[in-house]
């Protein structure tokens, strides 16, 4: 309990007994405010894909694709290409970028992006829908705010998701993900600058949602708002250690203030 003093009268200081409650309730309000500084004077919403849309390998294992890749490598006699760390690396987009550094623009690099690519198109139909984000998505689309996605992630695996959700028409034409020229996924912020130029979108009239370190950092050079989303503390953290200020476990206070409900 915390006392705060209001102001002073013949009796003594009067004072006001703040209980916990009563602070959780500043600090939520205060989050409100922020997120609506956020929200409400973008024009232009770009969303990274496996995160904030949906949970692309939630019916796959991230994981395991990344060793299939490792794997896939070492029986072309490719094991010395990584090292052991990124052997050990959890993350496909981890392992291509290794070896799009050792190799670049190489028959090597595309055949193995196509591979992802593949493995992403047949997670697409059973990724888990974000909470909330699809509703969001058609409130922002039925209120003219022009939608892109930003992803890290195959454009083909994008529409496929979006065409299953009945969400094509909230972003089509402006999907813009992975690239044979690697070096330019996010944190280059050459896939929002895309995004930025396709749909005529001044950065500051411009926001993105994204779950990751690198996103915050593209949304940075580009000139872009950022709201993080994280689904749980270890993201978060990550988040705001990259210097993200606004992170959201959850996308329905985002909705809420699309429409006005607090």
């Amino acid at each position: 309990m915390v006392r705060r003093t209001l102001g002073n009268d013949r009796d003594g200081p009067d004072t006001l007994l703040v209980t916990p409650d009563t602070t959780q309730t500043e600090q939520m309000a205060e989050e409100t405010a922020k997120l609506r500084e956020l929200i409400v004077p973008a024009r232009f919403v770009l969303f990274d894909f496996d995160g904030p849309i949906c949970r692309l390998f939630a019916g796959h294992s991230a994981e395991q694709i990344a060793s299939d890749q490792v794997r896939w490598l070492e029986e072309r006699g490719l094991h010395g290409l990584l090292t052991e760390e990124e052997r050990a690396e959890p993350d496909p987009h981890a392992v291509l970028r290794a070896v799009d550094r050792r190799h670049p623009g190489s028959d090597l690099v595309v055949e193995l992006e196509e591979r992802l690519t593949q493995q992403e198109l047949a997670a697409a139909p059973s990724a888990w829908p974000t909470p909330y984000a699809d509703p969001l998505i058609m409130t922002w689309h039925a209120m003219g705010s022009g939608l892109a996605v930003t992803t890290n992630n195959s454009p083909r695996a994008v529409s496929r998701y979006l065409e299953d959700r009945r969400l094509t028409q909230c972003f089509t034409p402006h999907i813009y993900g992975r690239t044979h020229d690697l070096h330019l996924l996010k944190p280059d912020p050459y896939c929002l600058n895309r995004a930025l130029s396709a749909m005529g979108a001044p950065p500051s009239a411009a926001l993105m949602i994204g779950d990751a370190p690198t996103d915050f950092v593209a949304a940075e050079e580009a000139g872009v708002g950022f709201l993080g989303y994280a689904r749980n503390a270890r993201k978060a953290e990550l988040l705001r250690k990259a210097g993200a200020v606004s992170v959201v476990s959850s996308l329905e206070p985002v909705l809420r203030v699309l429409r006005g409900q607090i």
